[in-house]
């Protein structure tokens, strides 16, 4: 058998257990109405002795770089350039002062409490972008590590569970506030983590409340591509402080290619002469690559290294979390003078 066969047939094994752990999360998912994420992510960890099995690593790895990357670059059919020139210049520079802001405070917590920046950079930018899907994007743009994963993973079972804390306590904030429901959705879009947790607190309130918020989300995963970059950026300067070499480390582009794929994406999307049903299909597949790959990633982890991460990871998402609520309360207030 030739190389070019013998290749796609080692990881067929592991790519075929990750979708089945992923149809299994989504099932879960649609059934309980928890993120498929988590779900993906504690299914494969309760298979994790799978990553230990010659069968299965290398398609594991498929999973969680390559169909990742696939899936971060299909985001880009999300967006329009006209949703984004439609919400006018106020919320675009409310999005991007506190996207800039989360983050930047994010790296300041994190080296004041003894992490790398790192860290701080894959826990602000889930925070302040688009939860479980810009910590994974992030990830893949990031130097190797062995804590790497660890990271990851904790990242994403933290942006989830507050994620979804927030889908059911910011409602009844925005309700107590009397906020309209174009300043509800406003607050909604631009403080809740993940897109599906904003789909459904902005529509528990109102459909104009949730169509606001949906915008104003889709324009903080539009900021994945420019922390995309700066987390490429910080990987370059990284590899020189490290003294690598040419021979050892390749020098990383400044915007890997799923990066450069998402904007293409955008741009083609933006035109209006892709076909709805195309946009759809990739919006699937989209959903189905990450939750494929947060399956593989959780079955190369082992429970007692996401425990083992203590409870400062913990405070730092917490404080990022909150700064990011008040942030945008207070630019909301100052643009349209909306709470008490």
């Amino acid at each position: 058998m030739s190389p070019l066969h013998e290749k796609p047939l080692r990881s067929a094994p592991g790519l075929l257990v990750s979708a089945i752990v992923a149809m299994a999360a989504m099932f879960l998912s649609e059934r309980y109405g928890a993120p498929v994420m988590l779900f993906a992510l504690l299914l494969g960890m309760a298979l994790n002795f799978l990553s230990e099995v010659d069968r299965y690593r290398a398609g594991l790895d498929v999973a969680a770089k390559l169909i990742l990357r696939t899936g971060v670059a299909l985001l880009g059919l999300r967006i329009t350039l006209d949703q984004v020139v439609a919400l006018g210049w106020q919320p675009v520079l409310m999005v991007v002062v506190s996207v800039v802001l989360t983050i930047a405070v994010g790296i300041a917590l994190a080296r004041w409490m003894g992490f790398k920046a790192f860290f701080g950079l894959l826990t602000g930018g889930a925070v302040a972008i688009c939860g479980a899907s810009a910590a994974l994007a992030l990830s893949a743009a990031m130097p190797k590590h062995p804590l790497k994963e660890r990271a990851t993973l904790f990242t994403v079972v933290g942006v989830s569970t507050l994620s979804t804390l927030a889908m059911m306590l910011y409602p009844l904030i925005v309700h107590g506030l009397n906020f309209s429901n174009q300043d509800a959705g406003f607050f909604l879009g631009g403080t809740i983590h993940d897109v599906a947790q904003v789909v459904g607190a902005g529509y528990s309130i109102s459909a104009d409340t949730g169509d606001t918020a949906t915008l104003i989300k889709l324009l903080r995963v539009a900021m994945l591509v420019p922390v995309i970059v700066l987390a490429s950026w910080m990987t370059a300067r990284y590899r020189v402080t490290q003294k690598e070499s040419e021979a050892h480390a390749k020098r990383p582009p400044l915007l890997p290619w799923f990066a450069v794929a998402f904007i293409v994406l955008v741009g083609i999307r933006s035109t209006g002469v892709m076909p709805t049903g195309v946009i759809d299909i990739g919006k699937a597949a989209s959903q189905w690559c990450l939750v494929v790959a947060m399956a593989a990633i959780g079955m190369k982890t082992h429970l007692k290294d996401v425990v083992a991460v203590g409870w400062k990871p913990v405070l730092l998402m917490l404080m990022e979390t909150v700064f990011l609520a008040i942030l945008f309360y207070g630019l909301l207030r100052l643009s349209s003078g909306v709470g008490p």
